[in-house]
């Protein structure tokens, strides 16, 4: 196992500093006597908004900062922002738009703080030789973070070995397979394990900055800046509510799963009946302690646990896409009970039922904006990107 770099001590006191940025605020509580360093690392193919969410969390906090009426005496803005990649210049992002970028620093020159982003590139930057810049550069850090696949990076330059990290959740399984060394979680929109910080796909970049901007300034600056760009300052539940993982996993999670689509889809056309093993052991023309057995070596998953997930996943469809009370979504799908239904869909998509409605009907109930929620109130996106190649 390789020897976790050392990271300069956490700067967090158990009362952080605290900077007004509500201009009704009069406290005026300084800061530290230097901003601080921020470097958020691109590449060719990188994800534009692994590296414009967190950027702009950043500098919304300086600019929160530099317009309320008691910043006299405060001292500097709170960050100094870098975008930087290897030799600098343009770096043409996997949207198209071009990025204007620093050349990396010297490994040796004081940071804060080291974001990583990730993307399509990120494997083309592993091959470029990019971790091993990070490696060097990591031990000046206070802490170092990566946005989505940029767990792959940190990976590779052996930051995150014996640690727990999480990544987009279309590539937690890839994680977990290239750096087994890794405690890979799927389903966290971010991770603090020490001073090294990892968040789920794309838009938790957002929720990663916030969090380090709540653990610098305090969660009063964190919420000014939450409810400026309009976003949760903590968002609920984890990203599998995000994703159409759980139908993925229920049709074929591991290689030789597809041998039983056949079921799966008899699987969706009777969930409501009492599906017990021997019942489906007969629809797949099994025993049922051959079927049981066939069918956890072939997926990885118990008949049972395969069975709760798919009656999940069609739950969490009736709830997006139909005005269904939950008690006959909950018969429909074959849980008995509404309480039936609430307890797994904690379990798996860690929310309840009727929050997940709330969030993910926006789309058909009109402009996408919560109930009572305005624009000086955060609100919940109606879903989470999932580009292919992340």
């Amino acid at each position: 196992m390789t020897t976790r770099p050392r990271f300069l001590p956490e700067r967090i006191a158990d009362e952080p500093l605290r900077v007004s940025l509500r201009p009704e605020s009069r406290r005026r509580e300084s800061l530290c006597d230097e901003s601080r360093r921020i470097e958020i690392l691109a590449f060719p193919g990188v994800q534009l908004l692994d590296v414009s969410g967190p950027l702009q969390v950043f500098a919304t906090a300086n600019d929160l900062f530099a317009t309320t009426d008691d910043r006299a005496g405060a001292g500097p803005a709170p960050y100094a922002l870098r975008v930087t990649a290897a030799g600098g210049g343009v770096v043409l992002s996997s949207a198209g738009l071009g990025l204007a970028t620093e050349p990396l620093p010297q490994a040796d020159a004081p940071v804060d703080t080291l974001v990583v982003a990730g993307g399509r590139g990120v494997d083309g930057a592993i091959a470029d030789g990019l971790p091993a810049w990070i490696a060097a550069r990591a031990p000046q850090a206070r802490r170092v973070a990566s946005v989505c696949t940029g767990a792959f990076l940190l990976g590779a330059a052996g930051l995150l070995d014996g640690r727990r990290a999480v990544t987009h959740w279309t590539r937690c399984a890839a994680l977990a397979r290239r750096h087994p060394e890794v405690r890979v979680e799927p389903d966290p929109i971010f991770i603090r394990d020490g001073a090294v910080w990892t968040s789920a796909g794309v838009t938790a970049g957002i929720d990663l900055a916030l969090a380090l901007v709540e653990a610098d300034l305090g969660q009063a600056a964190a919420l000014a800046v939450a409810r400026h760009l309009v976003v949760f300052l903590k968002r609920p539940g984890g990203q599998a509510q995000f994703s159409t993982v759980l139908s993925q996993q229920v049709l074929s999670p591991v290689p030789g799963g597809a041998r039983f689509e056949a079921l799966q889809a008899w699987i969706a056309d009777h969930l409501a009946e009492d599906l017990t093993v021997p019942r489906l052991a007969e629809a797949a023309g099994m025993s049922p302690r051959g079927f049981a057995r066939h069918y956890r070596a072939a997926t990885g998953l118990t008949p049972a646990r395969a069975l709760e997930r798919q009656r999940v996943e069609a739950a969490r469809r009736l709830l997006a896409e139909t005005a269904l009370p939950v008690k006959r979504i909950a018969a429909r799908c074959g849980f008995g009970s509404e309480e039936t239904l609430r307890r797994s869909f904690l379990r798996h998509v860690a929310v309840a039922p009727a929050a997940y409605r709330q969030r993910f009907r926006a789309a058909g109930a009109g402009a996408g904006v919560e109930s009572g929620a305005g624009q000086g109130a955060p609100v919940a996106a109606a879903g989470a990107p999932a580009e292919p190649g992340i």
